[in-house]
């Protein structure tokens, strides 16, 4: 990559971010592509965010990321809303037009087309069992309510949490039943055999000796899985779901996916997504190895 200066910036801001893979995956786009651009990280702490994004504008950035804990910040500091960040209440990308700036969530997008590409199916009528009402969980819950689901299972240790989501649901679609599982984890696998879909969005997993929340007798076959770490190639979750029956997959589809809806928002390109794929891959076995 040779920098110039008509290179034009791209980056992802968290508080922290070096964690993150974005880099990995969207200069790989931007090198399929043969652009002159580049993707960079920064460490942006939330108070901040809102004086940093219009001074990025102004520099040339030509689109941002938005990672934990700035999606919220990000979400009741911009004037100028996408349909996908009013539904889910958080701002995952954000688009650089002239003099203004509008917010974009493309989680939702990610995890459907995760779900499809993997299982080939949709979640459209199916029981959707979500583990977790935090961030990703509700993310995910409001998004396959909004599709069709015909019921959302919603399990986490804070009642309220779970409570205010399913309110959400209720009012986004009056058609999709909703049900808050009793706090207590040890209760949920009961509860696990109903759903066509386990959706796990706890931190549980983020450590490699983490133990599913579900156990293999939670799942059956024909059942489907996904679990949103995708750090790792596979998890605890995963290894208890393919021992039940069940198909399972990691989030890394999820992030590949919803990183492309953003460049395509940014750029106007359909990004080649088998190279982003390629690099997230390497960069989860070389953590592995």
């Amino acid at each position: 990559m040779e920098l110039s200066g008509k290179t034009k910036p791209f980056a992802v801001l968290g508080h922290p971010v070096a964690h993150t893979l974005s880099p990995a995956m969207h200069n790989a786009a931007i090198a399929g592509l043969g652009m002159d651009a580049a993707y960079l990280a920064f460490d942006v702490a939330p108070d901040e965010l809102m004086q940093v994004l219009p001074a990025m504008a102004a520099m040339g950035f030509g689109g941002v990321n938005l990672t934990v804990p700035l999606k919220e910040v990000a979400f009741n500091g911009l004037t100028d809303l996408d349909k996908s960040a009013t539904m889910l209440g958080a701002v995952n990308t954000v688009e650089m037009l002239d003099g203004s700036l509008r917010g974009h969530n493309t989680d939702g997008a990610g995890f459907i087309t995760s779900i499809e590409e993997a299982f080939h199916t949709s979640v459209t009528d199916l029981t959707v069992l979500v583990l977790g009402a935090g961030g990703a969980g509700r993310a995910v819950a409001l998004t396959c309510a909004d599709q069709g689901a015909a019921s959302v299972l919603l399990a986490d240790i804070d009642t309220p949490r779970a409570e205010k989501v399913a309110t959400e649901i209720a009012a986004l679609a009056a058609n999709c039943n909703t049900e808050i599982l009793p706090a207590l984890p040890s209760s949920w696998p009961g509860a696990a055999s109903r759903a066509d879909l386990v959706v796990q969005a706890t931190p549980v997993g983020m450590n490699p000796s983490d133990k599913s929340l579900l156990p293999a007798s939670a799942f059956r076959k024909g059942q489907i899985a996904l679990d949103m770490i995708y750090m790792f190639p596979d998890t605890d979750f995963m290894r208890s779901a393919t021992s039940g029956g069940a198909k399972a997959i990691n989030g890394l589809g999820m992030l590949l996916h919803q990183g492309a809806r953003a460049f395509e928002i940014w750029t106007g390109k359909q990004p080649p997504t088998d190279a982003m794929r390629t690099a997230l891959e390497t960069a989860v076995y070389d953590r592995e190895s």
